[in-house]
């Protein structure tokens, strides 16, 4: 480990951490920094992965919230904390020195930080199917976590023929036995995978979809290439996924293959010293509740890194209680 380095007076004020990402993930972590006195920059470009969907679930005590409601409640929440600064502006670059995180912000400022939270969460690949958007979020899902108590006993259909969509088909079962399985074309799962269809019983449909059919945002059915029409009121399909920033990869992130997730240690810690990830863009569980979990428990680690290079200096010796660290006064571990 480098040696702590202390800031001089010279210097710019430097930020204790900036987050990328305000979504549940970010949100949560710049509360509990916020609660640790430390100075925190909060940017977010004001699209969250789950701007389509018009509720999320499985959050106690916000079961059944928008996701815009939920966001601007915890917004609010944070307002109070004076060391907490929330702006809906887009990093489009960082820059790492030696003992510094540079974010480049598309307003062309340059904000710096000892530590830096990647909290920019994941693009969901929408299958090619005519009008998919237009049910997308609220009669078509990707989770049956967030979403399939809503869709018990429903006639439900999955698209797609890879292992993802048929280990999705089966997982649904438990609540829908009403279910067809559209792959849009042959089947590509393993051959375990289609014995256990087989057996279970699943209608397979391998005819490609021509599009999905319904009024306003209620899904009818689906419409196949040859015409016939699978009435359906409930959509599921996995999604390919990808980074929504490129910031992870241009800052020499490491990465999942099987998720495309940053990985990281059980800290929310990346291969990079001081950076810090979480939410959907760390993590395989893509949950509301899971991705605030996991920004409290990367605020915690920061925080606490934080507080080991303060601890190496006279700044703990200095800080009056109640005050936020001062930046001319502050260390940094590289």
């Amino acid at each position: 480990m480098v040696a702590p380095q202390i800031f001089p007076p010279s210097d710019p004020e430097i930020l204790d951490a900036i987050v990328i990402g305000g979504g549940p993930a970010g949100l949560s972590a710049a509360l509990v920094l916020g609660r640790c006195l430390r100075r925190v920059l909060v940017c977010d470009a004001g699209h969250p992965r789950n701007e389509p969907a018009r509720i999320f679930n499985g959050f106690l005590s916000r079961d059944g919230s928008s996701p815009s409601e939920f966001l601007q409640i915890c917004r609010n929440q944070l307002r109070r904390y004076e060391t907490i600064e929330l702006r809906k502006v887009k990093v489009m670059d960082v820059e790492r020195g030696d003992s510094r995180f540079t974010a480049i912000l598309e307003t062309g400022e340059r904000v710096a930080s000892r530590m830096l939270l990647l909290a920019t969460g994941l693009v969901d690949e929408l299958p090619q199917i005519e009008n998919f958007r237009q049910f997308y979020g609220s009669t078509v899902h990707n989770c049956p976590y967030c979403d399939g108590w809503e869709c018990r006993d429903q006639p439900i259909a999955v698209t797609g023929g890879n292992q993802d969509s048929v280990e999705l088909a089966i997982e649904l079962l438990l609540w829908s036995k009403d279910l067809v399985l559209c792959t849009n074309g042959p089947l590509t799962c393993d051959r375990k995978a289609v014995e256990t269809i087989g057996r279970l019983d699943i209608r397979v449909i391998e005819t490609p979809i021509s599009r999905l059919e319904g009024k306003g945002d209620k899904l009818e059915g689906i419409r196949f290439t040859d015409d016939k029409f699978l009435p359906r009121s409930a959509l599921f399909f996995s999604p390919g996924q990808y980074q929504r920033s490129h910031l992870a990869e241009r800052l020499g992130c490491e990465f999942c293959e099987d998720t495309n997730c940053i990985q990281c240690g059980e800290n929310a810690a990346t291969n990079i010293p001081g950076l810090y990830a979480a939410g959907n863009a760390s993590r395989g569980v893509q949950l509301v509740i899971a991705a605030a979990a996991e920004g409290m428990e990367a605020a915690f680690a920061i925080n606490n890194a934080l507080l080991e290079a303060d601890a190496a200096s006279d700044a703990l010796r200095d800080h009056k209680p109640g005050q936020a660290m001062p930046s001319d006064r502050i260390t940094a571990r590289n």
